[in-house]
């Protein structure tokens, strides 16, 4: 997979190297970050551990009054869905997430000093992530938040 752009290659190997501590310590099947452009109102993929599915530079929209926007950006909190169902009330690109087995999602705020800056998205097996990880989690979103910012700051 080849970094976002060639000026944030050094923000893209540090977020590959999140990828593969979160993968030894935490799983996932899939991992992406998201970082907000708030002058678009989208947010945008930044990296992806399956670009075949989910390239990085894909964009959707950031919505004011959905679930993910009131819970993960507005109050800084993970966005959890243990099962198929709650991927399908959450995402509506379902099909292709629960086409890759991944029947599960956490999605992590990433804050810096309570500014949102995007998002760490686990996903795997049905019922694989926990509030008992939330401890973890938050560490890795700190770590990621410089990255973050590089980005933000690069686009």
């Amino acid at each position: 997979m080849q970094p976002y752009s060639e000026s944030q290659a050094p923000a893209w190997s540090g977020l590959h190297a999140l990828d593969l501590a979160l993968a030894r310590d935490i799983g996932h099947r899939l991992f992406t970050v998201l970082v907000y452009d708030w002058a678009r109102g989208e947010s945008v993929r930044c990296y992806s551990s399956d670009p075949a599915a989910y390239p990085p530079g894909g964009s959707k929209p950031i919505r004011p009054g959905s679930a993910y926007h009131e819970r993960v950006i507005v109050a800084g909190e993970p966005q959890w869905c243990r099962d198929a169902a709650d991927i399908r009330a959450a995402f509506f690109d379902h099909e292709l997430i629960l086409s890759l087995g991944c029947e599960a999602a956490v999605n992590m705020p990433v804050r810096d000093g309570g500014q949102a800056l995007g998002s760490l998205n686990l996903l795997h097996q049905a019922g694989w992530y926990t509030p008992a990880m939330q401890p973890a989690l938050r560490d890795y979103a700190a770590q990621a938040a410089p990255l973050l910012s590089q980005i933000i700051q690069q686009r």
